[in-house]
């Protein structure tokens, strides 16, 4: 009887999310290797996805799977080790100081071009579209960045900074459909090459630098997609330095990933095989940082689109595994699998948030209509 407790423990948990294990339904679980109840049990989100990587257990749709799971709040029932570990460990330790703002770049943005060019859109734009009037992923993304042009009221010659500007894609539209000269930045080595070939030719300058290095005055900024690696401990030191590099008469448009409440880390799975000292930030966390900083001139959440351009890049993925298949292992196949889904899965949850954030220094004169 003693050896089925963890069995029977994770199907009552899961049962409350009308998940079955060994079930026949899309987003139920096929177990393979009975390990799988006692390692979810000791390590939780970790046990759950390494157990995944492994092949220890399946599902036909982990997107709705997971859906369920964090919908029906099962994710607040399970505590591990590992997670408490890394919890004191953001505690007592700047994971993202300039020391460690590379590591994300080596472990994730830099494991090769091939994949990201294979999954992501045709400018390789890494973040959330925006799907108002879109029927595909290069529209959405499209729409996302006139959407951006517009909420910064960009003007022809006016000098951009782009803080993660990822291979240069938001970089190059921009500059093309604006007349702007923009300098972007990143952490990663592939990014920089392959940003600085997609620029060639244009008034754009691609840097491989932390944002805290940045010098200059900008008449613009914008960060797509690079908050979620700052960490909480640099909110302030990342909004100073942004007001710092911004003009009087500016505005800063930040596009982040967002959570409903205040955490010091995200999820122990994530955090090692995916975005290492990645950080989502809530309202109240962006709101003091940028106090007495920044005017906040407008906040859009548009995070159910995150769903659909997650699936969208899934679907890229899968089509091009077979080429992909050469270069990269059955196991990383199904970690990014896993990655994907789960992800997508917890923002049509609504446990992830995704926003679009206008400021300016002193507030911008007369009124500041926000496109939509």
């Amino acid at each position: 009887m003693g050896g089925n407790v963890p069995q029977r423990h994770i199907g009552n948990l899961l049962s409350l999310a009308d998940v079955h294990v060994n079930g026949d339904r899309p987003w139920d679980i096929r177990v393979r290797d009975g390990r799988f109840y006692r390692r979810v049990l000791s390590l939780g989100a970790l046990g759950l996805g390494e157990s995944y990587m492994d092949d220890w257990w399946e599902c036909p749709c982990l997107d709705v799977f997971f859906h369920r799971v964090l919908a029906a709040g099962l994710q607040e029932k399970i505590t591990s080790r590992d997670a408490a570990l890394d919890s004191l460990k953001a505690k007592l330790i700047n994971l993202q100081s300039r020391a460690r703002a590379f590591k994300v770049g080596d472990h994730h943005y830099d494991i090769g071009n091939d994949l990201f060019e294979g999954m992501l859109d045709d400018r390789m734009v890494y973040s959330c579209g925006y799907w108002k009037g879109a029927r595909s992923l290069d529209q959405a993304q499209e729409n996302k960045l006139d959407l951006v042009g517009r909420k910064l009221d960009l003007e022809p010659g006016m000098r951009v900074l782009d803080v993660g500007c990822g291979w240069g894609g938001t970089a190059k539209f921009l500059s093309e459909h604006y007349d702007v000269e923009v300098t972007g930045v990143t952490v990663s080595r592939e990014q920089t090459r392959l940003a600085r070939e997609i620029c060639r030719d244009l008034p754009v300058s691609i840097q491989m630098k932390d944002y805290r290095e940045v010098e200059g005055n900008f008449d613009r900024i914008l960060s797509i997609g690079m908050f979620e690696h700052v960490g909480a401990r640099n909110y302030r030191t990342f909004m100073r330095t942004m007001r710092r590099l911004l003009k009087e008469d500016g505005l800063f448009l930040l596009h982040t990933i967002g959570a409903n409440c205040a955490t010091r880390t995200i999820n122990a799975w994530t955090n090692r095989y995916i975005f290492p000292n990645g950080h989502i930030p809530s309202p109240g966390q962006i709101s003091s940082a940028i106090e007495g900083l920044f005017v906040l001139e407008d906040w859009q959440s548009f995070g159910a689109d995150y769903d659909k351009t997650l699936m969208s890049w899934y679907c890229n993925f899968e089509r091009s595994w077979p080429d992909l298949a050469r270069r990269y292992s059955d196991r990383f196949y199904r970690m990014w699998k896993y990655f994907l889904l789960s992800s997508a899965g917890a923002f049509r949850a609504r446990w992830n948030q995704l926003w679009q954030i206008v400021l300016s220094p002193r507030g911008v004169r007369g009124v500041y209509h926000a496109p939509r």
